[in-house]
């Protein structure tokens, strides 16, 4: 192919979609120009709607002041007749009060004692069909003769006794309507028009006299009755295409009108395309000489352009050329620009490599670091199992020894279950940590909950901090660990009074919200920056110093609200305070109520009993405590032993077993073998460290470590339970 046609292709390849890219714009700005006039109509008109409503709501409320004046209520009707005609007087209305059979009692446009008119028809029809407690608005209409142009009222019922004795009413003409419009500015070509309930018009700001009274044309009335807003295609009363936003006012059902004629909306956008059409048209032209003339000075530069070429696929330097032709030029120095673009990539790639081989290694030593957190909880979950077991034996062996010890022994006896009681709560909080603790979730009022801990939360607070609720009343219920409840609010508390050590006020309070209690702790202390809020859910994340926090108040919070199915968030700005909302799901059982505190000593129990347990102490313990009971006791210290001696016809009423055990088995496949071969014998499983909640038919769960009361009480309902069924 000739030079000269492959620079017409190329002139028709710049120019044809330079010329396609501008009619693109030029569609861009006709569409542009004309949202932004539809937008601006219907902002104008729903402004003007209400600015509508506005007026009439005034002249309602003016009359409603009328209706409660002392005269009328005292029946003067001269007094208030003079004080209705300076009203009407300036208002430059009529004040019409009639009864409730039509009869018109006084009008400021006739004097006072002279013959009155009834009330227009058009207003009995409209109180026949709204009735008499409403306020009316009316179309627009034309009054009896001699009573003036065309005309609306505002109609409000008058009250005596606690009922409607009458009605009093502000008729107006128009033409005031027509003032209210011309008030309005409108840009240059617009105009507006109000219209009844009806359709029909009562002011309009081109050629008014010609037009009230007017009904709009059929096809738009059809559409202000089907719609309470929006745009029409069509012609004007006047004869004049153009296009309409509609807006009907919300109480007095009036609608108001934004016209703009199509040469006005249409006009200029079309001028600038064919503009910018003829522009292109000619710039097409010119190039195509301009290529036809460059032809024949471009056979030499080519060659030059080609070893460019060469070297730019090489990824080499290359300098632009002066070859005395612009597009010529434009293509060496195009060529130049590439080989240093091509050259700048390059070494964007390598940077890249670079970046990503380090994000990766960044990302490798975040791995590391979670999996040393897993292993960490791991570890710590087994820790706190072990540390139950040795709880258990204590906790055994201490009420073995306050059964029959002296009262001055008892007292020590007391002093170490104390202890243990704490070394209880150490492991739960182990557990916690290791996510292996099994909620002991109720359905509570949380309302009283939260009253009942006030205390607790007002004693971890210095003088100079101050705590208010703000409890809504009739709280719906929660299912949650009241224990675990009480801490994460505790945490919390303690969080906002670190936060202020000057101090301040915390405020705790509990809202019903969609499906669920939404519960708002909010301090006045210093807050938290941007960088702070991103990182304070994570575990051992603190601001505080050494030995004043751990950092694991939130994320304890955190992790009680995802475990119950609920919701916790942070809100927060450096020295403005921070709120915390917890949100928990509304319960769909009923609340269960408090147990009553049990007896202080011991019960007996009567029973054969498998115990179950591998901890050879434990097994102990918890047996020779069991015996002292009452309760004929006998060991296994795994579950496959105690399934083959069942198996062997060893008869007992009760198995009690621990959960984690050696062997193929353990506690809850016990159970459930036990309740499927042997369902005439009872179960109850001690658990305290397990990756599975205790979940099988019929079989009692005891939290460990337990007390011998505890025992003895499970056993014995285990049985009672049992005895039941069969």
């Amino acid at each position: 192919m000739r030079i000269r046609s492959r620079l017409l292709l190329l002139m028709s390849a710049v120019l044809v979609p330079a010329l396609v890219v501008a009619g693109l714009g030029i569609g861009y700005l006709y569409n542009e120009e004309h949202a932004f006039n539809r937008t601006s109509m219907s902002e104008t008109a729903r402004a003007f709607a209400l600015g509508l409503d506005n007026e009439m709501a005034r002249r309602e409320s003016m009359l409603r002041t009328l209706a409660n004046s002392r005269s009328l209520e005292r029946g003067d009707l001269a007094t208030f007749y003079r004080f209705a005609a300076a009203v009407a007087q300036e208002e430059d209305s009529a004040i019409i009060l009639s009864d409730l059979d039509g009869r018109q009692l006084l009008n400021t446009r006739i004097p006072h004692g002279a013959p009155l008119p009834r009330m227009l028809a058009v207003e009995r029809e409209n109180r026949a069909r709204l009735g008499n407690e409403v306020t009316i608005v009316s179309d627009v209409y034309l009054p009896p003769a001699n009573l003036g142009p065309h005309s609306f009222a505002i109609q409000v019922p008058v009250r005596g006794d606690g009922k409607v004795i009458g009605f009093l009413t502000m008729a107006s003409f128009a033409a005031q309507m027509q003032k209210l419009l011309e008030a309005q500015p409108l840009p240059q070509g617009w105009h507006a028009t109000i219209l009844d309930s009806q359709g029909v018009v009562v002011a309009r700001s081109l050629e008014p006299e010609k037009f009230v009274g007017t009904p709009v044309r059929p096809e738009f009335a059809t559409k202000l009755k089907a719609h309470g807003e929006g745009f029409h295609e069509g012609t004007t009363l006047a004869g004049v295409p153009g296009t309409v936003f509609f807006s009907r006012a919300p109480r007095s059902k009036w609608v108001f009108l934004v016209t703009v004629p199509h040469t006005l909306l249409y006009g200029p956008a079309l001028r600038t395309a064919l503009f910018l059409g003829a522009g292109m048209l000619l710039l097409l032209a010119l190039g195509a000489l301009a290529a036809l003339s460059a032809a024949r000075r471009i056979s030499r530069p080519v060659e030059a352009l080609r070893e460019a070429a060469e070297r730019l696929g090489h990824n080499e330097h290359v300098e632009p050329g002066a070859f005395g032709t612009d597009e010529l030029d434009s293509v060496s120095q195009a060529m130049a620009q590439a080989s240093a673009r091509l050259r700048g990539t390059t070494a964007e790639l390598e940077r890249r490599v670079a970046d990503a081989v380090a994000s990766f290694e960044h990302s490798q030593r975040a791995l590391v670091q979670a999996q040393k957190l897993e292993a960490l909880g791991r570890l710590t979950g087994g820790i706190a199992h072990d540390f139950n077991n040795v709880l258990q034996t204590l906790t055994a062996g201490l009420d073995t020894l306050a059964r029959d010890a002296p009262e001055e022994r008892r007292k020590l006896l007391a002093r170490c279950q104390r202890a243990v009681a704490r070394g209880t709560e150490l492991a739960r909080q182990l557990m916690a940590f290791g996510r292996v603790q099994e909620l002991r979730a109720q359905t509570i009022d949380i309302g009283a909950r939260l009253r009942d801990a006030r205390t607790l939360f007002s004693g971890a607070l210095p003088a100079n901090v101050h705590l208010d609720y703000e409890l809504e009343p009739a709280l719906w219920p929660v299912t949650v660990d009241p224990t675990q409840l009480e801490l994460a609010l505790l945490n919390l508390v303690i969080n906002a009074r670190d936060a202020m050590p000057q101090g301040g006020r915390i405020v705790l309070a509990a809202k019903n919200e969609a499906d669920g209690v939404l519960i708002r702790l909010s301090d006045d202390g210093e807050g938290m920056t941007e960088a702070v809020m991103a990182r304070a859910l994570e575990p051992f994340y603190t601001t505080k110093g050494v030995g004043k926090g751990s950092g694991m108040g939130l994320p304890q919070a955190y992790g009680f609200a995802q475990q119950h199915g609920g919701t916790l968030s942070l809100e927060s700005r450096r020295g403005e305070g921070t709120t915390v909302k917890l949100f928990l799901p509304r319960a769909r059982d009923a609340v269960v109520p408090e147990r009553a505190a049990p007896p202080p000593h011991v019960a007996h129990g009567a029973g054969k009993v498998l115990l179950v347990e591998d901890d050879a102490e434990v097994r102990d313990t918890v047996a020779a405590a069991l015996r002292a009971a009452g309760f004929e006791i006998h060991t296994a210290s795994a579950a496959d032993e105690a399934l083959e001696r069942l198996a062997a016809g060893e008869l007992y009423e009760i198995v009690l077993t621990d959960v984690v055990m050696p062997g193929a088995l353990n506690g809850v496949d016990l159970a459930r073998e036990v309740k499927r071969r042997f369902p005439r014998i009872a179960v109850v499983i001690a658990t305290g460290y397990s990756e599975r909640a205790v979940q099988v038919p019929g079989v009692q769960a005891l939290p460990k470590p337990y007390n011998l009361r505890d025992v003895v009480e499970a056993l014995n309902s285990a049985l009672r339970l049992q005895q039941q069924q069969l």
